[in-house]
């Protein structure tokens, strides 16, 4: 019975997020500026909490609770801190002149703008190339956390598939229908809950142990060293690494790459990027402290199983922790919702569009949009049947790839040296380079029988975090030995500040 009213409880709150989609729909024009940015015309509150909720996932509810319950509450200070201070700062520098730029000229992605500016389709494709690749891995990561939230709730009456293609079915259904305006409305109600119930979920657990002070005591007991600073898996080069890959792949991220162009105003952008810090801090502080609190508290949690639903079951009522898990899913719906929005435009805008049907309207561009969210979603739902690693595993390997092209961007975006030949020469190699560290173990050195082993750390340091600096380092040497070419034009990203 208890099973049965969890589950009645998230398909609920999946529900009600589907009602918003409904009326979204009902609001939004047939457009592909519609579809894709809601016309460009949202407010603070809306681009603050659609920001908010996209970002806050799986990782966030499950892999963060988890490295904390394993390691200690220092991952606050990566994620809480670092990380929200970092992308506030890039959401500034990057965010804020994209948005110019994007109103000036009509872009819609990331590719579209690089594109246009040095002219080349391919240079286009290779951006969003990349992004759909680094993409799927992430959509998948979502679909997981849902599996294995699912079966944790219910003890494993539904099993892990059963709650990945739950969240799939549901995020296709409102994505198809409602586009950006029905993602970003649901994303403000889902960021709100979200962070209303983990507060909650504080509050009800400290009060079933004995308040703060015991929690913390019982956490120092059994583990002494997560009262102090460093030690275990918080070394500074994993500290700083983790940060800097995290804060800089978040960026470019499609689904928060795009948020930067759908402001409203100036006004609007400037005030959800002060308020980002803040917000994040919020979310991050409670999460990773009930993970933290759980290591001292004698609850069971089996291995590869995450943490929170194990410690809400324990202390809550059986309907606040569905409540909780809830909220979960909101946070990897509104993930994933957006990931498959910006996906299918990356596809339709980047690819289809050039490629395939450049004289395509753009009512049947948004219906080839909703065709790929289905395919593309579909597609990630098998692959998370694999299950290929755990939620962190994932989850870093997506924020590395991205962190590559931000260096790139930069350099493109202040730089009007920056030529075709650099920018597809400082994507193209460091990606390639990561791939064989995420992909191969070991690489012969030719004419020998010495093989090279590919580990994704170095001394500590994370490999993206050299590769980053090496595409950067492509992009300035190479624009500065190789000359514009014919189609090449610098005053498509130049644009003065409001």
């Amino acid at each position: 019975m208890s099973a049965t009213l969890e589950l009645g409880i998230v398909v609920g709150y999946l529900l009600v997020a589907f009602a918003i989609g409904l009326v979204a729909y009902r609001v939004a024009g047939s457009g592909a500026e519609d579809y894709y940015l809601a016309g460009r015309s949202i407010g603070t509150l809306v681009l603050l909490f659609t920001t908010f909720a996209t970002l806050l996932s799986a990782f966030t509810f499950f892999g963060g609770p988890n490295l904390a319950y394993a390691a200690g509450p220092e991952w606050i200070l990566v994620m809480g801190v670092m990380d929200g201070i970092i992308f506030a700062i890039l959401w500034y520098v990057i965010g804020y002149k994209q948005w110019l730029i994007g109103r000036r000229q009509g872009y819609m992605t990331l590719g579209e703008m690089f594109g246009d500016r040095f002219g080349s389709p391919g240079l286009r494709a290779l951006v969003a190339g990349v992004s759909l690749l680094w993409l799927f891995p992430y959509v998948m990561l979502q679909q997981m956390g849902a599996g294995e939230a699912i079966v944790g709730l219910t003890g494993g009456t539904v099993p892990y598939w059963g709650g990945a293609a739950l969240i799939t079915a549901f995020m296709i259904g409102y994505v198809v229908i409602a586009g950006m305006r029905g993602v970003a409305w649901t994303d403000t109600v889902q960021g709100l809950f979200m962070l209303s119930i983990t507060w909650i979920a504080v509050g009800w657990v400290l009060s079933a142990v004995g308040g703060l002070s015991t929690a913390t005591a019982a956490m120092v007991e059994v583990n002494p060293d997560f009262a102090a600073l460093g030690g275990g898996v918080y070394t500074p080069q994993f500290i700083i690494s983790s940060a800097v890959t995290i804060a800089f792949g978040v960026t470019m991220f499609p689904q928060i790459n795009q948020r930067f162009f759908v402001a409203e105003s100036d006004r609007v952008l400037k005030r959800s990027f002060a308020l980002w810090p803040v917000l994040v801090l919020l979310l991050f502080v409670p999460a990773f402290l009930l993970g933290s609190w759980a290591a001292g508290l004698p609850i069971d949690v089996p291995e590869g199983a995450n943490v929170l639903p194990a410690l809400l079951t324990e202390y809550t009522p059986v309907w606040f922790a569905a409540l909780v898990v809830a909220g979960a899913m909101a946070a990897m719906m509104s993930s994933s919702d957006s990931m498959l929005l910006s996906g299918s435009s990356y596809f339709t805008r980047d690819l289809y569009r050039p490629f395939v049907r450049p004289d395509a309207t753009d009512r049947r561009e948004a219906w080839v949009a909703r065709i790929g969210v289905a395919a593309f979603a579909t597609l990630a739902f098998l692959a998370s049947l694999t299950r290929p690693g755990t939620l962190i595993e994932v989850g870093d390997t997506a924020f590395s790839g991205f962190a590559l092209l931000t260096p790139v961007v930069l350099v493109a975006l202040y730089w009007d040296g920056a030529t075709r030949t650099g920018m597809i020469t400082s994507i193209a190699i460091p990606q390639v380079i990561y791939l064989a560290h995420v992909l191969v173990e070991s690489v012969p050195i030719p004419f020998t029988n010495v093989r090279v082993a590919l580990p994704l750390t170095y001394a500590g340091w994370d490999v993206a975090l050299g590769l980053m600096v090496l595409a950067g380092g492509l992009a300035v040497g190479v624009s500065a030995i190789t000359d514009h070419v014919p189609g090449e034009d610098v005053s498509r990203f130049t644009v003065t500040a409001d």
